[in-house]
């Protein structure tokens, strides 16, 4: 490696050093000297073009969610780098590992308000773990190493690397054997011995123990012992919604998701349990309501390999610090088997009292097409054929796959979750069908979310991805917004019926196969169809338009006090 290379040259071969094999981007002028070089790479460096930068970097986020590896996205400079800014936020509050690397106009000009200048540092130091501005050359090896050892160490997250346009162009001889010497941060790992041993004595003491699993299981790979603890002990495990598929829905001691959203039983149990065991998860305002009236009568275990989130959000008696999986395998070499069976048979004998009961879980009168048949039908089709990955949108659609589509396995299900953002599902799954080619992956979303990143599909096509299925849940409404407004504002309708094309049509004319699906008889006939054809679809359901996801927590209230019908409407004011 004797030979000069261009600072393009450099970023190439530092992403190849890093194990990267795929970029998504979209070229502008001051990254236009890393395309130049990119077909030097063609054999080992694939780069998909999207249609957007937001959708390049949803697509990063899909592919590192579906991996557990680094996913990579490029930019321009100015729009480009500031299109980027929304997928960097949805990675900063899910912990998902990306690099999004932007070009930027020539360090001779930086600060003058050049052409497509924007301080994209500046904009993104609060939703990065770090960020760079280069402008040498001399300085990318390193920068390039460091930004991926940092987003995927410790809690995961996005990194940017912006580099100046020179940077790019000038020519020198790497170096490589810069050191990775960051004295700030160390991330901790290993939990504290005295602290698990308290852990253990509360877990062996309780009467009505619960273990909470969220995200931070999924990325330490702990999956294999929060099942050996679930089955040691006998203690039932409640999943958030970045936690599905941590311990299989399927098994005896899963008892579903908890919050906003969640059963019935679910929510009782967290209520009543007098130990909590949370592993990984941040204890979010969606999973607890008025935290003032969480789990009150719950001594509170904290495992997280973020010492910030420990405490930020709920009381707790035993804070561990460390990596889920390293603190779990402490854990189970001190904890004993012990079981719980009078506990969780009330839980189950709640469920069984509460989850019936839900609207949606029993066919109304109606002649229409509703919602839970499409779910009812895909999740059977995906149990019976397995090897698939669900990628979920924003809104109704997405609580109603969280609640009905069971996930047996680590990163089978992948959705926006803090930060909420609408038209993520279809440029994630994008990525996550590139990543796993041989899968077939579900993409549930709105007619509201699909009409923001749609244009994905162009890339889908162009591309030639063809594992990617889409069901849209088409109900002419942005409709968790309108069921608040049902709900709370007296079916005052502002802003939310919502128009569309024939999306099947659509389809069509990106080249790709669409259907559309009208009855209840239909669904079952679609979804075999879809899967069964060697190619990319897109099925437009067209659902009952106002129906709702129940239960519900009301904004400021605990989670004990959830809805599980729509209330009498209030009277109007005249």
């Amino acid at each position: 490696m004797s030979e000069e290379r261009t600072g393009a040259q450099i970023i190439c071969e530092a992403l190849l050093r890093e194990g990267v094999d795929v970029v998504f981007g979209i070229p502008g002028g001051a990254i236009m000297p890393f395309y130049h070089a990119l077909p030097d790479y063609t054999g080992s460096l694939r780069h998909v073009l999207c249609r957007h930068e937001q959708g390049a970097g949803h697509a990063a986020e899909g592919y590192a969610r579906a991996t557990g590896k680094v996913g990579v996205c490029i930019a321009t400079s100015g729009p480009g780098a500031t299109n980027l800014v929304t997928a960097i936020a949805d990675a900063w509050m899910d912990s998902t590992p990306i690099v999004a690397i932007t070009g930027q106009v020539s360090s001779l000009v930086l600060g003058t308000d050049a052409f497509q200048e924007t301080d994209i540092t500046g904009i993104t130091v609060p939703i990065t773990k770090h960020n760079y501005l280069i402008t040498r050359p001399e300085d990318i090896p390193l920068a390039i190493k460091e930004a991926f050892h940092i987003a995927s160490t410790g809690r995961p997250g996005p990194v940017l690397v912006d580099i100046t346009k020179d940077a790019q162009q000038a020519r020198i001889v790497p170096d490589w054997s810069g050191r990775i010497n960051l004295p700030g941060y160390r991330p901790t790992y290993t939990g504290n011995r005295r602290q698990i041993r308290e852990a253990v004595e509360l877990l062996t003491t309780a009467k009505k123990p619960l273990i909470m699993a969220g995200n931070g299981v999924i990325w330490s790979g702990a999956s294999a012992e929060l099942r050996e603890l679930a089955e040691r002990t006998g203690i039932p495990v409640v999943a958030t919604l970045h936690g599905k598929g941590a311990l299989p829905e399927d098994h005896p001691l899963a008892l579903g998701m908890p919050g906003m959203h969640g059963w019935v039983h679910v929510n009782r149990a967290i209520q009543e349990c007098d130990v909590l065991l949370n592993i990984g998860g941040r204890f979010d305002d969606r999973v607890t309501g008025k935290v003032s009236g969480f789990a009150p009568n719950a001594r509170v275990i904290h495992i997280d390999i973020d010492p910030s989130e420990i405490g930020k959000n709920i009381r707790t008696a035993v804070p561990i610090v460390g990596d889920a999986r390293t603190v779990l395998t402490s854990l189970l070499q001190e904890m004993p088997a012990r079981e719980c069976d009078e506990w969780l048979a009330h839980i189950r004998e709640m469920q069984a009292t509460h989850q019936g009961r839900q609207q949606y879980l029993k066919r109304p009168e109606t002649s229409m097409l509703m919602p839970h048949d499409v779910y009812a039908s895909l999740n059977k089709a995906m149990l019976e054929r397995g090897s698939c990955r669900v990628v979920t949108d924003v809104g109704q659609h997405q609580m109603w796959a969280a609640q009905l589509i069971d996930s047996v396995s680590p990163r089978t299900h992948i959705t926006s979750g803090g930060s909420g953002t609408m038209g993520f599902a279809v440029p994630a799954a994008l990525g996550a069908a590139i990543a796993n080619p041989d899968e077939t992956i579900w993409v549930i979303c709105g007619d509201g979310g699909f009409q923001m990143t749609n244009q994905e599909l162009a890339t889908v096509r162009q591309e030639n991805v063809r594992n990617l299925k889409v069901a849209i849940i088409n109900n002419g409404y942005l409709g968790m917004v309108r069921q608040w407004q049902e709900l709370f504002e007296n079916r005052r309708y502002s802003g939310t019926p919502l128009s569309g094309p024939d999306f099947s049509l659509l389809a069509q004319a990106y080249g790709l196969t669409g259907v559309r699906v009208d009855t209840t008889a239909q669904v079952d006939d679609a979804i075999r169809g879809a899967w069964d054809h060697d190619g990319s679809v897109v099925i437009d359901f067209r659902v009952e338009r106002e129906v709702n996801v129940f239960p519900i927590v009301p904004q400021g209230k605990s989670i004990g006090e959830m809805l599980t019908s729509a209330p009498e409407p209030m009277p109007v004011a005249i």
